[in-house]
């Protein structure tokens, strides 16, 4: 399947709603978190202001229907990850894989640090998945106040706290000069 990723635009944004409650979907096949298949999802008038403001990108097909999304902002030199969304029938078919690895190559690109995200530590297309692109779960300590303090609104909306985690792709900085200088050090 070909697959064209791309920066969202503002055209995009009556689309996004319908794809994060397609990808909501998913959360049927856990009974206790099923509620979630069914609760609101970003209004396309908050896509339109995040695709204004953030970074968003699509996965577009040729015929132009728009088969995902990943919704990221800046924060502290690192890119936070707030959403991943693909439709339920382009699901299992490397649209999210795509899209995260755009996003981590533009963060390595503008040498942030890193991309957080909080996610659920058990589902398969949470954390594992997150972790095979190497994020690392983050222990209470080495969770930000920002992070947790995300993970708190989390738990305030009704998701079960004992089930998410915050998570960090640590990026390595590029050196300024790969080839230094006899006596430099790089």
């Amino acid at each position: 399947m070909t697959i064209i990723l791309r920066r969202a635009q503002p055209a995009d944004a009556n689309a996004l709603p319908t794809i994060e409650r397609s990808a909501a979907a998913l959360f049927r096949t856990d009974p206790s978190l099923a509620w979630l298949a069914d609760s609101p999802v970003t209004e396309a008038r908050q896509h339109l202001h995040a695709i204004k403001t953030q970074d968003i990108w699509v996965a577009e097909l040729p015929d132009g229907v728009l088969a995902g999304f990943l919704s990221a902002e800046h924060v502290d030199n690192q890119l936070h990850i707030q959403e991943l969304s693909v439709s339920q029938h382009f699901q299992g078919q490397g649209i999210g894989r795509k899209l995260l690895l755009a996003a981590i190559e533009y963060s390595r690109e503008r040498e942030l640090n890193g991309l957080t995200l909080t996610t659920f530590r058990d589902l398969p297309w949470n954390a594992p998945f997150y972790q095979r692109f190497g994020f690392e779960t983050l222990s209470a300590a080495e969770t930000s106040p920002r992070l947790l303090a995300i993970l708190s609104q989390e738990i305030a909306h009704g998701l079960p706290g004992e089930r998410r985690c915050a998570m960090c792709l640590r990026l390595t900085p590029a050196l300024s000069n790969p080839h230094p200088t006899p006596g430099q050090t790089p």
